[in-house]
């Protein structure tokens, strides 16, 4: 006799981000912006001085009780998690019952319909409208028709680049009786966010993480925020001991310095504005077929054969992430960055150009 795996666990492939070493590194929406000297120097300390014998707090006191200052919202409504993909997880798997479906949009994130195959629930994919915006009345209507147990999308999206009024988000809630997951990664780049109402509504979860505009992807950090009955139940079913006691260290001095919050994000913003401004003078040589409005972090293009344009870019040793054959999803960074992707970009098309043309 020999053990047979089930069927989800054949059917399971590992997320794939973008490996290898580059000189610049547009693929991940990560940040540029360094912590201050002075709280790299108080995060060294505070990691030096952590008794690594003791498991660390269950509930992440400290981080917590700082994001919620920082955002305006009560601690009592906010759990913390390894990644705001731990927190999905944890969703899926405490809120859901075996066999009850999800809604997800696409393009997305791809990640949410991963996890609905790890809790076994069937999921319905609703396509976005031709120029990838939400429908709306779709939604609604589909979360009716199929009984929709979890519907679960980021706003601004990730990889869109797009976001869903504040508005149409609230007619979902109102309209339907299933609960909402409303993963706002991006929001600190546009003024949408549902933060401030989350206690009105008993069917709505946001997820925020410390991973985008924050700058601390290497922490592992994200946070539910919902009312208390959620939540309650949230801190229950999560690991014990799921945010380690080094990313609770260092995220409550970073968390506590509004000055990322205040400051860094109007940086990543103007960085973004700069990028999105070049692109579409990319659009207007003909160099690229279309640009798509941002409020994110990062920049949406259309291009011919995408895939032959990211590799080109790596070959100057500078990636971004390809979506499908046509799209290329373009991290903001550095000025200097920004002009070499832009460079590139020009450089690659004006070459497939002249191929073409024979001029070569």
């Amino acid at each position: 006799m020999s053990y047979e795996l089930c069927e989800k666990a054949r059917a399971l492939q590992p997320y794939d981000p973008v490996q290898g070493v580059y000189r610049i590194r547009l693929d991940a929406n990560e940040s540029f912006l360094l912590p201050t000297e002075t709280d790299r120097e108080a995060m060294a300390t505070a990691v030096a001085e952590l008794d690594l014998r003791r498991y660390p707090d269950p509930l992440a006191t400290a981080p917590v009780q700082a994001f919620a200052a920082l955002y305006g919202v009560k601690p009592s409504l906010v759990t913390a998690g390894n990644g705001s993909d731990e927190l999905i997880g944890v969703i899926m798997s405490s809120l859901l019952q075996k066999g009850e479906t999800v809604l997800t949009v696409a393009p997305d994130f791809s990640m949410y319909h991963f996890y609905t195959s790890i809790s076994e629930n069937p999921c319905i994919t609703l396509q976005k409208r031709e120029d990838l915006t939400i429908d709306t009345d779709a939604v609604i209507e589909t979360i009716r028709r199929e009984n929709v147990r979890l519907f679960i999308f980021s706003n601004p999206c990730n990889p869109t680049s797009l976001g869903l009024s504040r508005d149409e988000v609230r007619r979902i809630l109102k309209e339907t009786e299933a609960l909402i997951v409303l993963d706002e990664a991006y929001m600190d780049f546009w003024d949408q966010s549902l933060l401030p109402e989350v206690e009105e509504y008993d069917n709505l979860i946001i997820l925020r993480t410390a991973s985008k505009a924050l700058g601390m992807a290497a922490l592992r950090l994200g946070f539910a925020v919902a009312n208390e009955t959620i939540t309650a139940i949230l801190r229950a079913a999560k690991s014990p001991y799921n945010v380690n006691a080094a990313t609770q260290a260092i995220a409550t001095i970073a968390l506590s310095n509004p000055l990322y919050k205040d400051v860094y994000i109007d940086l990543l913003i103007e960085s973004r504005k700069q990028l999105y401004q070049g692109c579409l003078r990319l659009l207007e040589k003909g160099y690229i077929r279309r640009v798509y409005d941002s409020v994110t972090n990062f920049v949406l293009v259309e291009v011919e054969d995408a895939p032959y344009f990211r590799d080109e870019l790596a070959d100057f040793g500078i990636i971004v992430r390809c979506f499908g054959n046509d799209r290329l999803r373009i991290t903001a960074g550095k000025e200097s960055e920004n002009k070499e992707v832009l460079a590139g970009l020009a450089s690659i098309a004006q070459h497939r150009k002249e191929e073409a043309e024979g001029t070569l």
